[in-house]
């Protein structure tokens, strides 16, 4: 008997590998690219409990996917949230359990993350000055923030990778410094264009996207650039510089479209199976958890019918108002 494990093929032959999973819409940050500034989060009956993420982590492995990234709002301020991943670092196939984070609870659960498997993860780091810094999340404390960077690099992950934003009149003068920062500290930044996700007031984004190629440009004058193929099993793009073990990455929605190669599905944190970012193509699995309390298999034919109706691409238009309406937080990073 095969002990080969179903692929999830979707009608344009991509195999999807890896899942975005969601576990909280909260987070003690609201920054400006991501949230409204007074947001309503959702009700306790409407998130899914830490056994159904559970049941849906093991329902994904089962089918073959072998990386999930735990994603927000904030996936650290989840009650009892280590719990989960200490469960999900011992699933059988997962061999990849990764954390995309603020970095504001990271002194307090770096080593804890990684005794229980992750071995990966993300920290948003969108300025190095704190008044600035403050400007954009506003809430976040800088200091905590790169305090929580340290605790991370402390505990030995096998990758931490700084995430940026830049916007435009906002912190673009501070590209250079942030890959300055991430060379110091010999990990990886990536940067990521401004998703046109949920109705945001508080800036014009069409007059604030910087794309990746306007970003490589500034970085390149001072530090040549050369193109790697390597990857992490997501959408960016990496640069080596040749002094430095630092890597450079892209992550361009708008500017350089990579949906021919996704090989990724998010859930939210309250159950809905989005088969694209920039599409409202989505099943609720919720339903079939809660019809089908404690049963895996309604999960994973669920999981499969869905993948029938992954989109090709997606389409942005930051000149227009945003056919998604759902904010960042509810997507899951």
């Amino acid at each position: 008997m095969s002990n080969t494990k179903p692929k999830l093929i979707d009608r344009f032959n991509r195999q999807v590998t890896y899942v975005r999973l969601s576990v909280t819409d909260r987070c003690d940050f609201r920054c400006v690219y991501c949230m409204a500034e007074e947001m309503t989060f959702l009700p306790r009956s409407q998130v899914l409990s830490l056994e159904e993420l559970e049941l849906v982590a093991r329902a994904f492995v089962e089918l073959g996917v072998s990386k999930i990234r735990l994603t927000g709002g904030e996936p650290l301020v989840r009650h009892d949230v280590m719990s989960l991943i200490k469960n999900l670092g011992q699933l059988d196939g997962l061999t990849d359990l990764t954390l995309t984070s603020n970095g504001s609870q990271l002194t307090q659960y770096a080593q804890p993350l990684h005794d229980y498997g992750v071995r990966r993860i993300n920290i948003s780091l969108d300025s190095l000055q704190a008044d600035k810094f403050k400007n954009i999340t506003r809430t976040g404390d800088l200091n905590k923030v790169l305090a929580g960077i340290d605790a991370a690099i402390a505990a030995d992950f096998s990758k931490v990778k700084i995430n940026a934003v830049i916007l435009k009149g906002r912190n673009d003068d501070e590209i250079l410094d942030l890959v300055n920062y991430a060379r110091d500290k010999k990990i990886d930044i990536a940067f990521i264009e401004e998703m046109p996700l949920g109705l945001i007031d508080e800036h014009d984004r069409a007059l604030s996207f910087c794309s990746s190629d306007e970003i490589r440009d500034i970085v390149s004058q001072h530090y040549p650039l050369t193109a790697t193929d390597e990857t992490t099993g997501g959408p960016a793009s990496y640069y080596s510089m040749a002094d430095s073990p630092s890597r450079v990455g892209f992550i361009s929605p708008h500017s350089h479209n990579f949906c021919h190669l996704c090989n990724r599905v998010r859930v939210t944190v309250e159950g809905r199976l989005l088969l694209c970012l920039g599409n409202e193509h989505s099943v609720d699995l919720r339903e079939v958890l809660r019809n089908h309390p404690g049963e895996l298999e309604p999960v994973k034919q669920a999981i499969i019918d869905a993948i029938e109706i992954k989109p090709e691409r997606h389409y942005f238009d930051l000149n227009d108002e945003p056919q998604i309406v759902r904010f960042m937080n509810m997507t899951g990073g």
